[in-house]
């Protein structure tokens, strides 16, 4: 499925960081804020080869793109101080990256857990104060890629569920203390997301389209397009939300 760039909502001038955006949902959302004008940094942990894949293939969009790598778990001053040195400010920070490995609840192991919350909460905990100090004076936007596994039980899910579901929390609690500074804090809850190439097996994607009121599977660019709009000036006022985008999936019984 591809996107009307012709239609997506204006952002130029504005100035973006997303994490995890090498691939799949985040390099969806960077070429999606990036068609919509907005320079983007795009964060990764390891890969360079796969970073200069994802640089290249964003070329020719009206916004500029470069990337930075770092471990969001070790916190985002790193992040910050290329955001700084590149643009002087930021007004964007989409937090993509998770860690998600699947296994049953009753043998999940802490570990995993523990990873799968410093994954998810690291980034703004830690970081909230300084990226609220970069947005100073500017309409600023963190948005924070949730999963419906948060508030529904997805089998084998429950590492990624839990830390999910606090990050959805902790959206909460930042969308409070930093809507009188101009910078709106909300999180998008997207369904099981069809990122092609056979991610998911097609009796499983067949069963879910099936159900699914919009009758296919959520795809990287239906994530991307609710966190441009929620981008955009006309969203300033939408605070502390989790917006769920699943084509109605969460509306049907059983």
């Amino acid at each position: 499925m591809t996107t009307d760039h012709s239609t997506a909502p204006r952002l130029t001038g504005r100035t973006a960081l997303v994490t995890g955006a090498t691939r799949g949902v985040g390099l969806a959302i960077a070429r999606k804020l990036s068609a919509s004008g907005a320079d983007v940094l795009v964060n990764y942990a390891e890969d360079e080869a796969n970073a200069a894949q994802a640089v290249d293939a964003l070329a020719g969009l009206p916004g500029r793109v470069g990337a930075v790598r770092a471990d969001v778990t070790e916190g985002i001053d790193a992040l910050c101080d290329e955001a700084l040195r590149r643009f002087g400010h930021l007004d964007i920070f989409v937090h993509n990256t998770s860690y998600f490995r699947p296994a049953p609840t009753l043998t999940t192991d802490t570990a995993l857990v523990d990873r799968s919350l410093a994954v998810a909460l690291h980034p703004l905990l830690t970081g909230a104060a300084r990226l609220a100090g970069l947005m100073a004076g500017r309409s600023g936007r963190i948005v924070a890629v949730s999963s419906t596994g948060a508030r529904r039980v997805v089998p084998r899910y429950a590492g990624a569920g839990v830390a999910k579901a606090a990050l959805e929390s902790l959206v909460r609690y930042l969308a409070v203390e930093l809507a009188g500074r101009g910078i709106a804090v909300n999180a998008v809850a997207a369904a099981k997301v069809d990122k092609g190439d056979g991610t998911v097996p097609r009796e499983f994607a067949e069963a879910i389209a099936a159900r699914t009121p919009g009758g296919r599977l959520t795809t990287p660019e239906d994530v991307a397009d609710v966190v441009g709009l929620l981008c955009t000036d006309e969203a300033a006022w939408l605070q502390g939300q989790v917006v769920t985008v699943d084509g109605g999936l969460g509306l049907v019984a059983g």
